[in-house]
């Protein structure tokens, strides 16, 4: 949690965004204090992953403005919001698949190590040995797991200010699911705002202190994770819809 008084590490307000005539965000206001980890959920297509795109600069707003640790950069290039501070690990697994793994990781730590990236690259394979072993292996012939897991090792090492993450559980198994939540505790722990996109709950929302649901490009509810499935169960309920618990995994889909 952030000192009392300091800036956010992140502030939308009153986004909206588009993909040429298509409208994508209505009017989006939301904030991730330092050091605080807020969980984004909604259905596909509620527009979470545009929010993440604004936040990184992939998608400049319509209107309203964005701000990061306090200064306007709404419509800034995406390396000066990397160079502000903000990592985006998009969907998908994150990587660049026809590169090395060290190749992977000399790339995430140069943008953010400076003359500390040989250091870097050291902890990492130390945290990970693994990778140190694989280390000239391709990226794309790891598991989605792993691949999962190198797109984190460099802000696990070299935590960024605010990382935006982007359905990191999407079509793993349970087990390697647990293993990127707890790299994301340990990223959070290191002082790292965490923005987690997801459309599964459970996990995100035992790591998130606040949560954000999206609801056809608007916010349907923004408050403590603890309200957000009474408050996602209403807005299914809205929809005659109802949540599903998928065998095996702990996760829920809507219907």
């Amino acid at each position: 949690m952030s000192a009392p008084g300091a800036p956010e590490a992140l502030r939308l307000s009153g986004v909206s965004a588009a993909y040429g005539p298509y409208r994508a965000l209505f009017d989006v206001s939301l904030g991730v204090e330092a050091g605080q980890a807020v969980a984004l959920l909604g259905s596909n297509g509620a527009g979470k992953s545009t929010v993440a795109r604004v936040a990184s600069g992939l998608v400049v707003p319509t209107s309203g403005s964005l701000f990061i640790g306090g200064t306007e950069m709404t419509g800034s290039p995406t390396w000066r919001i990397a160079r502000a501070g903000v990592a985006h690990v998009p969907e998908g697994r994150g990587v660049f698949s026809a590169l090395s793994i060290e190749e992977n990781l000399e790339l995430a730590f140069g943008r953010r190590a400076g003359k500390g990236a040989g250091a870097a690259l050291a902890r990492a394979y130390d945290e990970f040995p693994l990778f140190y072993e694989r280390r000239r292996q391709r990226a794309g012939t790891l598991s989605g797991g792993q691949q999962r897991l190198l797109s984190l090792a460099g802000a696990l090492v070299q935590p960024p200010a605010l990382l935006i993450a982007d359905e990191l559980s999407l079509g793993l198994s349970p087990s390697v699911v647990d293993d990127v939540y707890t790299a994301l505790g340990s990223i959070q722990r290191a002082g790292c705002a965490l923005l987690v996109v997801e459309q599964q709950i459970d996990r995100v929302l035992e790591l998130a202190v606040r949560a954000v649901i999206l609801e056809r490009g608007s916010v349907a509810f923004a408050g403590p994770s603890n309200d957000a499935p009474a408050a996602m169960a209403s807005i299914l309920a809205a929809r005659g819809e109802r949540s599903l618990a998928l065998p095996g995994t702990g996760h829920s889909r809507t219907e």
